[in-house]
């Protein structure tokens, strides 16, 4: 097996991976650098931003849950109060249809100044990023195409790495021309390639089947959080809370309720006075919830409040957190642009519009090629290139499971090739 030979394997397979997920990761890349400005959409969407109200006194959290209840006649669930007196509160309320409906309230004079359906616009673009809006089966295509890009990160790196007398970074030929784009796609490719693959892996645990095995692992290695003395939460709170604190269960407590202001008294006390979601019992005997907005990583907190007695039955905080927990938070965290303050955000927004690039440059310069896939290689380096995919696929059974029905194919296709074209002269390395 020669050189050449390896470099050919490993382009005709970077070239089917960008065939397989390309379409997906622009959709990804769009929607994820959306969602990376999610407060400043909702900002010019709802009326999140609250009216001057010079020295008058908010009003309490109970009064506020029942004027919203009164005028939606449907019943709050959650209450959200924001870390800054410069944002409307929220008050999220269950329909008869099942919706949920977040509705903006002034708490200096009660006044309902918008509502906003289903978690808005954004909920759409979050439910397009994870392809929730397929259910169970896209869950599973997210976790596989991840996997693919990982593939497409180490096969370009690879590809683009300096040999001779090729730079890694470098833009040459005139525009328009074959060698113009074949530069622009790997210097874009081999500058973004640690970003991306970061992106990659740490957007795995959001998936069903890899991150929930993630969280098994991690609990079970002793690695993760404090087990939660709670109910088992509806998924809208599920989602509200930290990654490694969506599980959990406990016996209900006691019928009887201290009221939502006494538990928002109770989160002050303890530290939490502003910045938290308060969730309402779901049913009798059901407890209170007060989990903290988090932006980074270590501002996961959550509290569980027994309704009857106003008891803390558990208050959990990042300090708490195991070593796999809190790398995952982190890796969440950062991800999603947060932990780090706006160099975060636009660290991921680079690799976004880079993973954006790369999709559209991918079949251009297919198509500045003729349309022709890469020239095949030995069987030898395909065998290595195979055996690199399947290691791989260890890590990520449902991606392996893909990239074994592709070798397959390859396999197939190569076994008819032969049989029809056996005399085709073979093509020389060209790159791109």
């Amino acid at each position: 097996m020669t050189r050449d030979s390896l470099y050919r394997a490993i382009w005709r397979w970077h070239f089917y991976a960008g065939l397989i997920v390309l379409p997906v990761l622009a959709l990804m890349a769009v929607t994820g650098a959306l969602y990376l400005y999610k407060p400043e959409v909702e900002a010019m969407l709802y009326p999140v931003n609250a009216p001057a109200h010079a020295g008058q006194a908010q009003l309490p959290p109970s009064h506020i849950v029942s004027i919203v209840e009164r005028n939606t006649g449907a019943k709050a669930i959650q209450l959200l109060r924001p870390a800054a007196d410069t944002e409307n509160w929220r008050v999220t309320v269950r329909t008869a249809q099942g919706d949920s409906d977040v509705n903006f309230v002034d708490t200096f004079n009660g006044r309902i100044l918008g509502r906003m359906r289903n978690g808005g616009a954004m909920q759409v673009i979050r439910d397009l990023h994870s392809l929730a809006l397929t259910g169970p089966v896209g869950n599973r295509l997210v976790e596989v195409v991840a996997g693919w890009a990982i593939l497409l990160c180490i096969t370009g790196l690879y590809l683009r790495w300096p040999r001779r007398g090729q730079p890694a970074l470098a833009i040459r030929g005139r525009p328009g021309g074959r060698l113009f784009w074949r530069d622009l796609h790997g210097s874009l490719g081999f500058a973004s390639a640690a970003v991306l693959l970061f992106l990659a892996v740490t957007g795995m645990p959001w998936t069903d089947m890899w991150g929930g095995g993630l969280r098994a692992i991690i609990a079970a290695n002793g690695a993760g959080r404090p087990a939660m003395k709670v109910n088992p939460w509806a998924p809208q709170v599920k989602a509200a809370l930290p990654w490694t604190l969506r599980e959990g269960g406990a016996a209900a407590g006691m019928p009887g309720d201290i009221g939502v202001d006494a538990v928002a008294g109770i989160a002050a006390r303890r530290g939490l006075a502003s910045g938290y979601m308060l969730f309402l019992p779901a049913s009798p005997g059901a407890p209170y919830l007060v989990s903290a907005i988090t932006t980074r990583a270590n501002d996961a907190r959550a509290i569980t409040i027994d309704a009857a007695s106003g008891a803390v039955v558990q208050d959990i905080d990042w300090r708490m957190f195991g070593p796999g927990a809190k790398a995952v938070e982190w890796g969440v965290a950062t991800h999603m642009g947060q932990q780090y303050g706006e160099a975060n955000r636009l660290l991921m927004l680079a690799g976004c519009l880079c993973l954006l690039l790369l999709c559209l440059t991918a079949p251009l310069l297919w198509w500045k090629r003729g349309l022709s896939t890469p020239p095949p290689a030995s069987p030898g380096a395909l065998r290595v290139v195979a055996g690199l995919m399947l290691a791989l696929g260890l890590l990520f059974p449902l991606t392996g499971l893909s990239m074994i029905a592709a070798l397959c194919g390859e396999w197939l296709a190569g076994r008819m090739r032969r049989a029809w074209f056996p005399f085709r002269p073979g093509r020389t390395m060209g790159g791109g």
